[in-house]
């Protein structure tokens, strides 16, 4: 007899929104509260986790929390819970789980120290020319 693993993340609506839908809805809250340098990276075909992860700057713990906030509320309007939302307590760097998006809302020095850009999007571009970097 098998038994069931309990799986303790909430059910995405079905018919799911696509992705792009989620993302929309993100953008629209990132734009509501006015956050920082949002930067969308598509990672289908590197990694199953999602399809996209979106990585913007908060000015402060406060505002680092609201954004995250708001970006659940928003999800919610197409039907998306999240799946998870973490780091809201010390609110320096708050990921918020959308399932096929997954938006990680970071206070500017601890975006930098973590370079998330960077480690997703290694070997997208072509190589700098050493001299103009």
């Amino acid at each position: 007899m098998t038994t069931q693993a309990h799986v303790i993340k909430t059910q995405m609506p079905d018919p799911a929104p696509s992705p792009e839908a989620i993302l929309k809805q993100v953008h629209l809250a990132l734009e509501e509260m006015k956050a920082k340098d949002a930067v969308e990276i598509d990672v289908r075909g590197k990694t199953s986790i999602a399809d996209y992860l979106v990585v913007v700057s908060g000015t402060s713990t406060r505002h680092v929390k609201s954004v995250a906030d708001e970006v659940v509320r928003f999800a919610k309007k197409c039907g998306v819970m999240p799946l998870g939302v973490e780091g809201e307590r010390e609110a320096e760097w708050v990921l918020v789980d959308l399932g096929d998006v997954i938006v990680h809302v970071m206070l500017p020095r601890v975006r930098e120290f973590y370079a998330l850009e960077r480690l997703w999007t290694v070997g997208d571009q072509p190589p700098e020319d050493p001299g103009h970097g």
